[in-house]
């Protein structure tokens, strides 16, 4: 059977974020869907204690700038991870493509430069429907997801410092 809520996940088998600041990073393009991931993080990351004021929030024009604030927002900032947040939708050209891989590589490479969690909540849709359906809709919340992966990989690296 498909899964239908893809944000489901088990509370309980989240880690504690008290001890984490995390920043989020959200493309203004695609407002109406990139605003409602920003809260799905935001929300899902104070439900497992991250204090308000242990979260950085900034906007960004686009999906494509993504990976540069990412970078800054690490360098600048003590933060433990970042959650960058975006969507894009396809259109009549190939824009799309090179968007999708441009920002799926360059916030690998912004993570593996930094030794830091950078996290990919970026919905790459055929279309406006499939982008609501994953912002809140019937398949779930991306920012959702985007803050449990964050918190699971904050405590993977505290727990591998640790050893």
């Amino acid at each position: 059977m498909k899964k239908t809520n893809l944000s489901d996940y088990n509370p309980d088998a989240i880690p504690d974020g008290s001890p984490y600041s995390i920043g989020i990073v959200a493309a203004q393009w695609n407002s109406e869907i990139t605003d409602a991931l920003l809260e799905g993080a935001r929300t899902t990351l104070l439900a497992h204690g991250v204090r308000e004021e242990k979260m950085i929030v900034r906007r960004v024009p686009g999906t494509f700038e993504l990976p540069a604030a990412a970078q800054m927002m690490l360098r600048q900032c003590a933060l433990d991870a970042v959650i960058c947040i975006g969507c894009v939708i396809q259109g009549e050209t190939r824009h799309f493509d090179f968007i999708c891989d441009a920002v799926a590589n360059g916030i690998t490479q912004v993570a593996l430069q930094s030794g830091h969690p950078v996290i990919f909540s970026v919905l790459t849709t055929q279309n406006m429907q499939q982008a609501l359906d994953r912002a809140g809709g019937r398949h779930g919340n991306k920012g959702v997801e985007g803050a449990v992966s964050a918190l699971q990989m904050c405590a993977l690296q505290q727990e591998l410092n640790l050893q």
